[in-house]
């Protein structure tokens, strides 16, 4: 079952951490840490930074994400 309260924004990715963890910066300006979706992790998609990115944000912690979609 799909969660409709989620939030969708587009970012670029400024730092790498460990664990998958990442920085990125939204297009409004914020930044927010993020971690990779479960099937960006299972089929090892390489996140770089620099990288644009889709994020979904939780209406509770909007300073917490998780990467969706790698774009171009």
């Amino acid at each position: 079952m799909a969660n409709k309260n989620i939030i969708r924004k587009s970012g670029t990715i400024l730092e790498t951490l460990p664990s998958t963890h990442f920085k990125v910066k939204l297009d409004e300006g914020k930044e927010i840490m993020a971690h990779l979706a479960g099937k960006l992790r299972m089929f090892r998609i390489k996140i770089l930074p620099g990288d644009r990115v889709q994020v979904e944000l939780s209406p509770y912690d909007e300073t917490k994400g998780r990467i969706v979609y790698r774009g171009r």
